[in-house]
Order: C-alpha cells, then sequence, then structure tokens
C-alpha cells in the first residue's frame, strides 16, 4: 500500500516549499510558496516523534549544510539526504545521521548525458544499499526524461522500464519527483505514478502536484499500492491548506506497511 513520505526542503538555509520548475542556478529567485520560521530540525523532531520513516532532507544549492546536518542529528536513521552528494562526502552525510544518501545530478555530465562512471563510484563508496538514485523528470511528449542541474537541464534517459532496470541493483530505492507539477498543488501526474507502479521491481517515492488526501488513494490506485507520496505545498505545516499534516500520519499508522498490491 502507498504510504506518506515526509519532505523537508532547504534554500539558503531556511526550510522552504518552492515551485520545482522555477529553481535555477542564476541569480533569480524561484517562486515560493512558504518560508517556515521553524528549523529543520524542529521537522524532524516531529517527523521522528510521529513515527514516519523514509523521509527525505533536500538541499537546494549552497548554504544548507548546518541546518541538513542538524535535521540529521535530532532524527539519526530517519531521514535521507540529497543536493551535492559526491563520493567525497556521502560517507561524511551517513556519519551524520542520514538512513541513505539521493543522488541527482552527480551522475551525469554538464550536457546532460549518463556518465556510468560516476554511478560506480558512488557504489562503491557507500553500497547500493545506502543509495536513492532521483529520477526526477519533466513531461517530454508522452513521455518523461530525467531533468539535472535543478531540474533546467534534460538529460539522455527517459523514465521508462529500461532505465529503471538499468539502475535497480545500483541503488535501494528512487525519488522521482514529477517536475512540471512540483509544488503547484494541482493534481499529480497519474500517467507517471501509473507508468512506476507498473515496474514497481524496488520502492519508489514519488512527489509532484498533491492537494488533497485523496491524493494518496490516487497515488495506491495508479500504482497498485507500489509507489509512495511525498507531499510538501499542500499541507499545512508548509503553509498549505489542501492536506492537514496530522491526516497523514494516520493515514500511515492505519496501513500495512508491508502491504503492496499484488501484480499481474
Amino acid at each position: 500500500m502507498t504510504l506518506f513520505r515526509p519532505v523537508i526542503d532547504l534554500h539558503q538555509g531556511k526550510v522552504k516549499q518552492i515551485v520545482g520548475a522555477t529553481l535555477s542556478g542564476n541569480e533569480a529567485e524561484p517562486e515560493t510558496n512558504f518560508v517556515s520560521d521553524r528549523d529543520a530540525a524542529w521537522y524532524a523532531r516531529l517527523y521522528r516523534d510521529d513515527g514516519l520513516q523514509g523521509g527525505h532532507v533536500i538541499m537546494l544549492g549552497p548554504g544548507n549544510e548546518s541546518a541538513a546536518r542538524a535535521a540529521l542529528a535530532a532524527y539519526p536513521g530517519g531521514l535521507q539526504i540529497g543536493g551535492g552528494i559526491t563520493p567525497e562526502n556521502a560517507a561524511s552525510w551517513l556519519d551524520a545521521g542520514a538512513s541513505h544518501v539521493v543522488l541527482t545530478s552527480w551522475i551525469f555530465d554538464g550536457d546532460g548525458r549518463y556518465a556510468a562512471g560516476r554511478l560506480e563510484e558512488m557504489v562503491h563508496a557507500v553500497g547500493a544499499g545506502r543509495l536513492v538514485i532521483d529520477l526526477s523528470c519533466r513531461r517530454t511528449g508522452e513521455s518523461w526524461t530525467v531533468a539535472c542541474n535543478r531540474w533546467q537541464t534534460l538529460t539522455d534517459l527517459a523514465v521508462e522500464e529500461a532505465t529503471l532496470d538499468r539502475f535497480a541493483e545500483t541503488c535501494a530505492e528512487y525519488l522521482i519527483h514529477a517536475v512540471d507539477v512540483e509544488g503547484l498543488q494541482a493534481g499529480i501526474a497519474e500517467d507517471l505514478v501509473a507508468r512506476l507502479g507498473a515496474w514497481g521491481k524496488i520502492p519508489v517515492t514519488y512527489a509532484g502536484g498533491a492537494n488533497s488526501m485523496s491524493d494518496l488513494d490516487h497515488v495506491n490506485r495508479h500504482s497498485r499500492g507500489a509507489v509512495d507520496l511525498a507531499i510538501g505545498s499542500a499541507l499545512d505545516i508548509f503553509g498549505g491548506r489542501g492536506i492537514a499534516y496530522k491526516d497523514c500520519v494516520a493515514y500511515n499508522r492505519n496501513t500495512d506497511e508491508d502491504t503492496r498490491l499484488p501484480q499481474d
């Protein structure tokens, strides 16, 4: 069954919710839905106290390391960490309390071409069991293409069965944002969720567009229970009006974490 996964997105050292497609490497400020007056450690303690597993802390650009380390220290072993992770620093993040490191743009070159040797380096550094591969993507026609460099550069990889199979033995799970709807609270990308659920060979967390509690049921139905849902901007703890955090906690408590709908 689908579970709710918590998030902590960090930008310039603060907990924020950002419209994903507006995040870039230039000086322009991204479109921001919410800036918290609470620090990352506060959210980590909240997730810890409510027994939520498998959440992620994402560092969106520089200036976030102190906040990220404080969050990991508040919930050791309970959160993944992503953003600027390399083989040289990955072990230090695990030592700081991360359950897994999330690998994103580092496996691509500057032009968005997959660089196999880089992934091999990371697997050697931390092991596949501590690695999450981020295949966040943009819609391209009828397909979805992986995007890197703060989601601004389209890569040479499509989110399809061949790609998912290609990396499945090198990681513990996938994290996949639908960039076009990330932060917009306009509904999930149902076709992408269905594609991920039809594959369903290792754990997958989808993020993007959730705006009501019914989206947990939608993801469960479209993925046949094989995909979890990360929710950010719509949550009341992030200034949203569509979803109460306490309802997500209750949803997980009422869901058998080990139950997945049967595949054909």
